[in-house]
């Protein structure tokens, strides 16, 4: 009786996944230091398929802890305010570039480089931009219709658990991010300006490349949650996997609606 259990939280048990996770993720970051001063990618692609496997180890004793009854209404909390934590963070790391593309669009560089031409122009001379009216409408189009679909897909759960819907809205929703990604990919390869050799080029893949990084990951989190459903593990009081993929991937449309507005539209 003395170590019964009388409260809501759950203790953890001992785990090797944050000291593996640590240890690959240095060894992914030494290893893109080295691929980037030509030593090969061996040591970042080993680093890389360390976290994959911690991310799938430490995700997968999640999904049990959550089937046996450990996430209880106090757990779940603290895990969505830690998601919630996680969008605010990646938040910021958004705003930087948004930063960097506004300071210097607004401040642009001299001809050498030297110091702001306040009314120089924007984008450098010799950049060709985008239409925004063509592909990155399209794809602004798909990245809605996948945000709608799983919009759908979560109603389905939280208010009918209907599992054909759910199912529906989920596969419509990868299906359009897929797409979204392989037009991303399109457009990358008929950029009449690259990465390196001026500002304008070096802010437009870092915000759009990191966004289309999102969409990927987004793409997996919703594919998990398509399994997981065909598993019947979501129910209508229980799906915060469900709900926090949602949540991301709202996150992902909304950054995409100010890259499309700040950097197609009005940076062109």
């Amino acid at each position: 009786m003395a170590h019964a259990k009388n409260h809501d939280y759950h203790i953890l048990s001992p785990s090797i996944w944050p000291l593996a996770g640590s240890v690959a993720g240095f060894v992914m970051l030494f290893g893109a230091a080295l691929w980037m001063h030509d030593h090969g990618p061996w040591a970042f692609l080993i680093g890389l398929v360390g976290v994959l496997y911690v991310m799938f180890g430490w995700w997968s004793e999640t999904v049990a802890e959550n089937q046996v009854g450990d996430h209880t209404p106090v757990v779940l909390i603290g895990l969505r305010y830690g998601f919630i934590l996680f969008i605010m963070s990646e938040v910021m790391f958004f705003f930087a570039w948004f930063w960097s593309f506004f300071k210097h669009a607004l401040y642009p560089m001299d001809p050498n480089g030297n110091s702001p031409a306040i009314d120089g122009p924007w984008p450098p001379a010799g950049i060709e931009t985008f239409d925004p009216f063509h592909l990155p409408l399209i794809n602004t189009l798909i990245l809605l219709c996948s945000g709608a679909a799983a919009t759908w897909a979560h109603h389905a759960l939280v208010h009918e658990n209907n599992r054909k819907d759910i199912v529906s809205g989920l596969s419509i929703a990868i299906i359009l991010g897929l797409i979204f990604s392989l037009f991303q990919a399109y457009e990358y390869s008929h950029a009449a300006f690259g990465f390196s050799g001026n500002i304008y080029g070096a802010n437009f893949f870092m915000a759009t490349g990191f966004h289309g990084f999102h969409v990927i990951i987004g793409t997996i989190f919703l594919f998990i949650c398509l399994l997981r459903t065909m598993r019947g593990h979501f129910t209508p009081e229980n799906h915060l996997g469900f709900e926090a993929a949602a949540w991301y991937w709202h996150f992902v449309d909304v950054v995409w609606l100010f890259l499309f507005a700040s950097i197609y539209i009005w940076g062109a």
